[in-house]
């Protein structure tokens, strides 16, 4: 097949994206498939465009790719764009899409997560893989996830969401957890136990987003739940060194231990399961998707988030879970493009 894999893009997650988009076009290239990687925001700016070519030689827009120990400087990205127009897509992006049989969206955060990027596609008649724009913004929402969670009877912790640090002064209930309502990686993200704490962390998110997403703070074990189709892999357990799961455990080798098959009961093997499956169910999710709970002492279940566009990272989760069901990195991806086109 001729298969585009779009990356980068100007969220705070472009160098996870970029990274996921390398090895996933690296894995599908194994597999006898003409793979293109093209940045979704910087696109191809060389003329002529001849996409056929772009194809048969396996075109990527970087060479070498890591994620850093702290975000990419986004506002640089944009001026090195040669295209300074407010559009969000690159140039040739479009047409390069068409002309494949279907796009692997190894985009995280912003636009390419939260239903923009599906949405133009859909009208576009270009087919892709991951969860539709609805689907997308859901659960790229964290606010509006945990009402959809509270309304289909999935357990999550109490929350509110915050227009505004003077909104966000109401909040009363310590530990907490302050969230950005849109990103991803755990940027922005801080644990509060007091006042002090807790504004410092509210101003810090807000330099993200004009929406915070506050939760009182559940002490417990943190797991990870992928959903493939309508199967849940094992459960993996996530303890990171440090003590909160942030952008560096996320992603920098050695900073976190990661065990699966985790260390749990079968009922809660199968709690974990269930709720994934159902919160995937109840947030319009299709093709995969990988959701994060903890779990108290009592082993109560509390889903945190959904993630429709999982990293495919050397650290990420949903490829260390999927190996324990026999399942390799290229057979992973390839079945990501089955359920896709399954759709």
């Amino acid at each position: 097949m001729k298969i585009v894999v779009l990356a980068g893009g100007i969220s705070t997650e472009r160098d996870v994206s970029i990274t996921s988009g390398s090895l996933v076009a690296n894995a599908l290239r194994t597999n006898g498939h003409q793979v293109v990687l093209l940045d979704v925001f910087t696109g191809y700016e060389e003329s002529p465009c001849h996409i056929e070519e772009l194809f048969r030689t396996n075109y990527s827009f970087v060479s070498e790719c890591g994620v850093k120990e702290t975000i990419s400087d986004i506002a640089a990205v944009k001026a090195k764009r040669r295209d300074q127009s407010a559009r969000f897509f690159g140039e040739n992006v479009i047409e390069i899409c068409q002309a494949a049989d279907i796009v692997f969206l190894a985009l995280h955060g912003g636009e390419g997560e939260n239903g923009q990027v599906q949405a133009a596609l859909d009208l576009l008649g270009i087919r892709y893989t991951g969860s539709g724009y609805l689907g997308s913004a859901l659960a790229m929402n964290k606010g509006i996830t945990k009402s959809v969670l509270i309304q289909n009877g999935v357990g999550t912790p109490k929350g509110a969401l915050f227009k505004s640090p003077d909104a966000a002064a109401e909040w009363d209930i310590f530990p907490c957890v302050v969230k950005p309502c849109t990103g991803g990686s755990s940027v922005g993200i801080a644990k509060a136990c007091n006042r002090e704490e807790y504004v410092a962390a509210v101003a810090d998110a807000f330099r993200y987003e004009n929406e915070v997403v506050v939760e009182q703070f559940v002490s417990g074990r943190e797991f990870s739940v992928g959903v493939l189709g309508d199967k849940a892999l094992p459960p993996i357990e996530i303890i990171p060194k440090s003590g909160f799961y942030d952008y560096a455990s996320k992603y920098q080798a050695g900073l976190t231990d990661e065990i699966c098959p985790a260390d749990i009961t079968a009922d809660i093997d199968l709690a974990l399961r269930s709720e994934a499956v159902a919160a995937f169910k109840a947030l319009h999710l299709d093709a995969y998707a990988r959701i994060d709970f903890i779990v108290d002492a009592n082993g109560q279940t509390y889903c945190l988030e959904a993630n429709t566009l999982p990293g495919m990272t050397p650290t990420s989760l949903l490829p260390q879970e999927a190996a324990v069901e026999g399942m390799d990195y290229v057979t992973l991806c390839e079945t990501i493009i089955k359920l896709s086109l399954a759709k």
